[in-house]
């Protein structure tokens, strides 16, 4: 079989390819001779021909669709006396929040657990059969609210960023609105009401965003009691 022949755009000279090697890759024109492809690499020096093919590589790879759920752990299925085993990495006081649904929207769930030095003092969970994970990380949150005193003082834990960023930042601007965002109606409006008013009357109660699934036992642990309705516990 004969090979192919191209024009290389550095040289222009002609270079033939043995067919064997263009059936490897189908659809592939080379575009410059391996004499002039050896004077790049050594003009660039040593990796970069490396870091080009990997630049390349990851270019040329298909963009993954975006999920419409929050990332689940890859140890959902694990019980809490195996979280609190297997899981060791801090804070170790405060209040942990967490929400998920199966489906957004579909049947979701959320979980609270107040700790103090690493000893769990209360844990709440709830679920709702048809719902979304942003109503239920804002639910984690009103439970949360709802069980510390008035004086309390306190963190309370949530690894969604666009909760912990609705009460402490946005919240109050659209209350002056008359609840509305400039980009138009608030989302899960009775839900963000409800989390605000119980916030604003607990003043010493600091929220703030934790990164999920990244070794925090309690963040775990809340996260395995939001996701315990899929486990029918």
């Amino acid at each position: 079989m004969a090979e192919d022949s191209f024009q290389c755009k550095e040289c222009n000279r002609s270079f033939t390819v043995k067919p064997e090697i263009l059936a490897r890759y189908a659809g592939w024109r080379p575009a410059i001779c391996w004499p002039c492809k050896s004077k790049q690499k050594a003009t660039a020096g040593p990796g970069s021909a490396a870091k080009g093919s990997a630049k390349s590589k990851a270019a040329s790879r298909p963009k993954r669709a975006k999920r419409s759920t929050k990332r689940k752990s890859p140890e959902e299925n694990l019980s809490r006396e195996q979280v609190l085993e297997r899981y060791t990495e801090g804070p170790f006081d405060g209040v942990f929040t967490d929400g998920a649904c199966s489906g957004n929207p579909g049947p979701g769930g959320w979980g609270v657990v107040q700790v103090e030095n690493d000893t769990i003092l209360k844990e709440l969970s709830g679920h709702d059969p048809d719902t979304t994970n942003n109503r239920m990380e804002m639910s984690a949150l009103i439970a949360a609210l709802e069980m510390l005193p008035a004086d309390a003082e306190t963190t309370i834990w949530s690894d969604s960023n666009l909760c912990v960023k609705t009460l402490n930042e946005w919240a109050a601007g659209w209350e002056k609105r008359g609840w509305k965002r400039k980009t138009g109606p608030v989302e899960n409006l009775d839900l963000v009401q409800r989390a605000y008013r119980l916030f604003q009357t607990r003043p010493k109660v600091e929220i703030r965003w934790i990164k999920a699934h990244n070794g925090s036992r309690y963040n775990e642990y809340a996260d395995c009691l939001a996701t315990s309705y899929l486990r029918q516990e």
